[in-house]
């Protein structure tokens, strides 16, 4: 599963790679491909009103109820919901609609890690163009700051991952674990479940790329910082070292359970308990809900642990934006859809079908932070992801190539995993790959 996930990341990477080349060769220039005259707000209700067709590609489910909503409201719009993958299977046929010149969609998700290597491939409209600037405030300062690439807007926020703790209580009832508020309790929670029963496990990791990012920009680290076409990487910032220094300690000690996130294994885990806790996006609930069933009652949601006692640092795990291709044609209506989904009436349907959002409106709301979670005991789980996402660390950027990046994180940081090399060694490895990659696109990378 996972050999075949890393081969669809190499594609879209690859697929992606000529489109920031051309960018890079029209650096400089006076270029106005793709330029778009501003539209208003007024323009953008006569295009809802006179009606058309758009087609979205998106694979997050909520979007079929917003569709059945947003055509209700505005009878003249018809909307061609496909569903063109997950992912990188999208973001590979997205690119080679756009290499055809032909198939381009009015609307994509984009997944925020991804929108940079599109934008600066000059795939996307820059949606200032469209009046997104009337939209500071709306968003949370994680998701809203993920879809500026180079002074421009390239998309808006359709949900977010404020991290926090997911934890077992029945576990940690049984074998008498505090919920840790650090990571070195968190290791020290590991040990003390582990000894106690030994097919048990504080949590699951054989190597993720987003994951990894995560707990660094938690930690304070900046690894990843873009000027134009100069990139600098440093995997051994303060964050990142802080980060390997600490997970080490589960790996070398086999206190992580080598399972596979999303496998039949994990599911299991989670299930039994074997598996503790998971340190993912607020997103997750619904999937607990779904994948395992036999949890509900027993888990609950904390807080990050902190690197620092007393802190209160936070950041996000996936999310995604809808994005309008630079090709499509139809760009008043395409927006209208966007902000009707993002930060319109589509917003609550989307959380009442589960999604998290990324609006500030709704994370302060009384409705949304007094919900009672069953799956969670009763508990009101929103007040814990609301405060997280308030909390994100600021300054947080991606590569212009995450996506590349990404497909080559097995290889590298991954051999921490399953072999004798170091989680600091298989940093290095992971910037010089990277970093290669990144000179032969041609950016200037130190």
């Amino acid at each position: 599963m996972f050999a075949n996930r890393r081969a669809l990341l190499r594609t879209a990477a690859l697929a992606t790679a000529v489109a920031t080349a051309a960018a890079l060769a029209a650096c400089g220039t006076d270029d106005n491909d793709g330029a778009t005259t501003p539209v208003t707000a007024d323009q953008v209700q006569s295009a809802l009103e006179a009606g058309g067709s758009i087609t979205v590609w998106a694979w997050e489910p909520t979007l079929k109820q917003v569709v059945t909503s947003f055509q209700a409201k505005y009878p003249k719009v018809k909307v061609n919901l496909v569903n063109a993958g997950t992912g990188n299977d999208q973001y590979t046929a997205l690119q080679n609609a756009i290499a055809a010149g032909s198939g381009v969609p009015d609307v994509a998700q984009i997944e925020y890690y991804a929108l940079p290597q599109f934008a600066l491939g000059k795939s996307l409209t820059d949606l200032s163009s469209l009046g997104a600037g009337a939209l500071d405030g709306t968003f949370t300062p994680g998701p809203w700051s993920s879809v500026k690439v180079a002074g421009g807007t390239f998309g808006l926020p359709m949900d977010s991952g404020p991290m926090a703790l997911f934890y077992n209580k029945e576990v940690f009832d049984k074998h008498q674990l505090a919920v840790p508020t650090t990571w070195e309790e968190y290791v020290a929670a590991a040990r003390k479940l582990h000894a106690a029963d030994p097919k048990a496990y504080i949590t699951n990791d054989t190597g993720d790329a987003g994951f990894t990012t995560s707990l660094i920009w938690q930690a304070g680290g900046k690894p990843f910082s873009v000027d134009g076409t100069k990139v600098k990487l440093d995997l051994a910032d303060q964050g990142s070292t802080t980060f390997a220094g600490t997970w080490q300690q589960l790996i070398s000690d086999k206190l992580v359970a080598p399972v596979g996130s999303w496998s039949d294994g994990w599911y299991k885990g989670l299930g039994d308990g074997t598996i503790a806790t998971l340190v993912i996006g607020a997103w997750m609930p619904a999937n607990l809900e779904s994948g395992v069933p036999a949890g509900k009652g027993k888990w609950r949601v904390a807080p990050m642990p902190q690197w620092t006692a007393g802190g209160t640092a936070a950041a996000e795990n996936g999310g995604s934006s809808l994005a309008i291709p630079k090709a499509g044609a139809h760009n008043a209506l395409a927006y209208g859809f966007l902000k009707y989904a993002t930060a319109g009436d589509g917003v609550k349907i989307r959380i009442d079908n589960g999604a998290f959002p990324a609006t500030n409106a709704e994370l302060k709301s009384e409705a949304f932070l007094n919900k009672e979670f069953p799956y969670f005991g009763g508990q009101k789980a929103n007040e814990v992801f609301a405060q997280s996402a308030a909390d994100v660390v600021k300054g947080w950027s991606y590569l212009p190539f995450q996506v590349y990046a990404n497909s080559v994180f097995n290889d590298t940081v991954g051999k921490a995993y399953v072999s004798g090399t170091s989680l600091a060694d298989g940093l290095k490895a992971w910037q010089e790959a990277a970093a290669k990659y990144g000179k032969d696109q041609g950016f200037t990378v130190d």
